[in-house]
């Protein structure tokens, strides 16, 4: 390493390998510890080598401490001693560690991230965005998906979860896992959202050489893996970042904006040196870790101060969203980041740096999350009055690159799970679920959607308890289970459902009217093969309806919103040919735990209207051919 140059970059918040020299690393002469305490007065190490006695460490001109200890070695914990100029003796785990100690412990651990050799060559041969190929994202919590009743905390290990992970994932026809926050972090609760150590992945569930064969296993199987990745606040713990050097190193001191909503300390990206911290950060579980994706935690945070528009942006943390996926994109142009944001910025989240955008691949569709389930919290009758919060998310799809996320924050803190959120009794509310989850798949944008989500949970998900996949023994659950793998294996075989799905060509509303039914149609545009959603949201039955297909354009989705959907350009209508529509899925079979008999019948139109029946609460799925 250039030192030089290594110097130059960390100070000017452009290194991507600051991992590579600050931290514990074990070399043929001993263990070489470095850490970055510019406003120590001394620091000193500990552990387990020197029986917890402090020796000093010895600093540089850069604000370096650093020692090689020849009795230290892999395995053994310690801890730095920081000393300020203000008197303050605090004990800090590295910043830096590659491993931690279980909590309530808190010591770094020396590790050795070479034990593991990955056989995934041909995998990363065959990255990619993913733009126009199929991505449904299966969100785990590692610790929650199953529950080990032989283990005193109820976790399994990364080994031990590999199978019967890969196995349901497989069987669900999903293409990739979303692991929720694996960096250490001290509270169970914060489910990792809440990190003490960014390079450290937590040994809940095993060893580092231990994750690296999960995710080995994954791709192995034809599994991508994204992480989730939290560069906008920390745990507030005395022995992780916060006054790291016994001043705000990491986070920022300004009353207003030093702690965020969840009560965690913010970082500061306005200092080079922790813009390297972070961008080494994800960096490192890149290329060491050979993650797929990062999902960045919090973005709306990134771009106006503590996530609220009426602070205003946030310069700092956009000029590090724009370095952050400039830089990693550079070296791993197929590495696909994914913002979690919830705000309504207009500059381009997904839109290239160069134009002003955050660079982003994906963001998650918020409002449409929103919308759509507070339409179906409704009781039939007020439907109508708000019919188009399930239209409305195709008026701004264009704007950004979507994904449709039914994530962990939806079925916790109070929110209920998706089977509480619908209306009725149990067996409409699962009725309208079949239909939604349908709704999603025919709606354009990938998917992603949190475990338990498949088999309908009854019970608000925390992280003390694993799927209640013991619902798969009731026929309602079941059904819904089947429909959902049969969805993901519709949607992933079919080209006109996923590719090209960011061009305005490919999308259609046959139907979406609120002066008639609850019914909505929707139609995904391919050449040749198209594919019809017709879906009830209704209570009654819709007998022989008469769709027109010579249709005027849609309604405005909203009242306030209707002069921008009048100065949207009108599509031009085609003549319309003869088409054939065979029903391939109907959420009403019984097979999906409905009550119609299975029959995958054909219909004619006439060119100008076609007739059709929907059960209440239910969706047919057509493939049309011209």
């Amino acid at each position: 390493m250039d030192m030089d140059v290594f110097w130059k970059e960390f100070r000017e918040g452009n290194a991507l390998n600051a991992y590579e020299f600050f931290g514990a690393h074990v070399g043929a002469d001993g263990t070489t510890f470095r850490t970055y305490a510019p406003n120590a007065s001394g620091v000193n190490l500990f552990g387990d080598f020197n029986s917890w006695t402090e020796v000093p460490m010895e600093r540089d001109e850069h604000g370096c401490f650093s020692i090689t200890v020849k009795e230290a070695k892999k395995g053994d914990l310690y801890k730095y001693v920081v000393y300020g100029n203000n008197g303050w003796r605090t004990e800090h785990a590295d910043p830096y560690a590659f491993g931690a100690e279980l909590r309530p412990g808190s010591a770094s651990r020396i590790t050795d991230l070479s034990e593991y050799r990955f056989g995934d060559a041909q995998w990363l041969k065959g990255q990619n965005d993913h733009r126009d190929k199929p991505m449904a994202i299966y969100e785990v919590h590692l610790g929650a998906f199953m529950r080990n009743p032989d283990e005193e905390h109820g976790w399994y290990s990364y080994r031990e979860i590999a199978e019967p992970l890969i196995e349901h994932v497989k069987k669900c026809g999903y293409t990739h896992i979303e692991l929720m926050p694996l960096c250490e972090y001290p509270f169970d609760g914060s489910w990792g959202y809440q990190l003490s150590g960014y390079f450290a992945a937590t040994c809940r569930y095993g060893s580092p050489a231990d994750l690296k064969y999960l995710i080995d296993c994954c791709h192995k199987a034809g599994i991508g893996v994204i992480m989730d990745y939290v560069p906008v606040h920390f745990a507030i713990d005395d022995f992780a970042l916060k006054l790291y050097d016994t001043t705000a190193l990491y986070e920022y001191y300004r009353p207003g904006v030093a702690e965020s909503q969840w009560g965690t300390c913010m970082f500061n990206h306005e200092r080079p040196e922790t813009v390297s911290f972070l961008l080494s950060a994800a960096e490192f579980w890149v290329s060491e870790y050979h993650v797929d994706g990062l999902r960045v935690d919090a973005v709306s945070c990134l771009i106006y101060w503590g996530g609220r528009q009426e602070k205003g942006e946030n310069p700092s943390g956009m000029a590090f969203a724009r370095k952050l996926t400039g830089l990693l994109k550079k070296k791993h142009p197929k590495l696909m980041l994914f913002a979690e944001d919830s705000s309504s910025w207009q500059g381009g989240v997904t839109a290239p740096v160069e134009k002003g955008g955050l660079g982003f691949d994906y963001k998650w569709d918020m409002g449409w999350m929103y919308d759509s389930l507070y339409f179906l919290s409704l009781p039939v009758e007020q439907r109508r009055a708000n019919y188009h919060k399930l239209t409305f998310s195709m008026w701004y799809f264009y704007d950004e690159r979507f994904i449709l996320s039914l994530s962990h924050d939806e079925v916790v803190g109070g929110r209920g799970t998706i089977l509480e959120k619908m209306h009725g009794s149990e067996d409409s509310k699962i009725a309208q679920i079949r239909a939604y989850y349908a709704y999603m798949y025919m709606h354009p944008g990938k998917k992603l959607s949190f475990m338990g989500n498949e088999v309908g949970e009854r019970t608000e998900w925390n992280e003390t308890r694993e799927v209640e996949f013991n619902l798969l023994a009731e026929p309602l659950h079941k059904g819904l289970f089947d429909l959902v793998c049969d969805l993901q294996k519709l949607y992933c075989s079919e080209e006109v459902l996923y590719a090209k799905e960011y061009e305005r060509d490919n999308y259609e509303w046959l139907y979406c009217r609120d002066d008639g039914p609850l019914l909505y149609v929707m139609k995904r545009i391919g050449k040749g093969k198209s594919f019809v959603c017709a879906l009830n949201f209704g209570a009654e039955a819709l007998e022989a309806f008469e769709l027109p297909l010579d249709k005027e354009e849609p309604e405005a989705a909203e009242a306030e919103n209707a002069a921008e959907a009048k100065a949207k350009p009108a599509k031009k209508k085609s003549a319309k040919k003869e088409e054939s529509w065979t029903s391939v899925i109907c959420t009403d079979w019984k097979c999906y735990g409905g009550a119609l008999d299975a029959d995958k019948k054909t219909i004619r139109s006439d060119k100008r209207k076609m007739s059709i029946d929907l059960q209440p609460y239910s969706a047919v799925i057509y493939e049309v051919n011209s």
